[in-house]
């Protein structure tokens, strides 16, 4: 009874910590700030300089003193004390003003995650001012976004590609009965696209450069017309800048690979789901969400190798935010999907 009267009173939040993307829900408004997880510092005297969309703004443009840190790697927090700067930052943000009652908060975390990585989390939201924090799997917190009625009994498959990490789950009763992650996603096709420029135009380009060509022209299968952009990086060589054009077939190659290892995830997790299940997602089909998702063609490639009904979320960038948001809403209905 006590909880729920200081949760009338408090700003309840939910948290999609995401390698390239941090997402806040805020109860009752909805997703109220998306920023890349991204901290500015300065070497020489441990001050943080900026935190998501202005440090980001500053990769790459700084001097030697300030570096630019991602917190997490794969999912899960690499650098425990700019996590915790990094989570303040964004609930201060948020909330806009000290608060009285301190928040109650759903943070969605990779499928696997350890014992020794979810007490990180927990303390690192804890330090941030978080009052209550409950854990909740990536997948399990998509399919929710995606509207999936995960409470019943038949399948339901979801694919969650995000930044450091591919999340597949069966979900079923409230239950995941089968997951798979691999750390091949986003992060990794951008570097995909670093290497092959390196390799094959001789070029050196930013990794937000990269991330924004794989965007623009990146697909999974060829396009119905060619599409090409102009970029402009530095030659190995000679050191010197220039602007060149790349295509889509270019940036297709580049991230072939970790497009395939997105592809053997899926078919493994088909392969060793309960036979029951299965039926059912040969019925309806299966789920795509995270930013992943939104890579041209990978639905028909996806459809092309298991024959299944392949959905995208709508809007599959904010998918397990909200996901995790209708956790907080709704606490009790979904109490039984928290991480002991």
């Amino acid at each position: 009874m006590l909880d729920r009267l200081l949760s009338f009173f408090s700003k309840d939040l939910a948290m999609d910590l995401g390698t390239a993307n941090t997402l806040v829900y805020l109860r009752g408004k909805g997703v109220v700030l998306n920023e890349p997880s991204v901290v500015a510092i300065n070497q020489d005297t441990h001050q943080v300089i900026a935190v998501g969309q202005e440090a980001r703004n500053i990769i790459g443009r700084h001097g030697q003193r300030i570096v630019t840190i991602r917190p997490l790697k794969d999912g899960v927090i690499a650098d425990f004390e700019v996590t915790s700067v990094m989570i303040k930052y964004f609930l201060s943000k948020v909330l806009q003003r000290r608060y009285i009652i301190r928040p109650k908060l759903v943070v969605a975390v990779p499928t696997g995650i350890t014992s020794v990585e979810k007490r990180a989390v927990i303390e690192a939201a804890e330090q941030a001012g978080a009052r209550h924090i409950h854990l909740v799997e990536e997948p399990m917190a998509a399919a929710i976004g995606a509207g999936l009625p995960i409470d019943q009994p038949f399948g339901n498959m979801i694919v969650d590609i995000g930044g450091g990490t591919t999340e597949v789950a069966v979900i079923s009763m409230f239950a995941v009965a089968y997951s798979e992650s691999v750390r091949v996603a986003g992060d990794e096709a951008n570097e995909a696209i670093l290497r092959y420029m390196q390799r094959e135009r001789q070029m050196i380009i930013s990794e937000v450069l990269a991330e924004t060509v794989k965007m623009r022209i990146g697909s999974a299968v060829p396009l119905e017309k060619p599409e090409s952009i102009d970029i402009t990086g530095k030659e190995i060589l000679t050191g010197i800048p220039k602007t060149f054009a790349v295509t889509d077939s270019e940036i297709r190659e580049a991230i072939r690979e970790p497009v395939a290892v997105i592809v053997e995830a899926v078919k493994r997790a088909l392969e060793k789901t309960p036979p029951d299940l299965a039926a059912d997602i040969h019925d309806k089909g299966f789920w795509l969400a995270g930013g992943g998702a939104l890579i041209r063609g990978l639905d028909q490639l996806l459809n092309q190798q298991t024959s299944l009904k392949v959905n995208i979320a709508e809007d599959p960038l904010t998918a397990v935010a909200r996901g995790a948001g209708a956790v907080i809403e709704q606490m009790d209905f979904f109490r039984q999907v928290f991480i002991n």
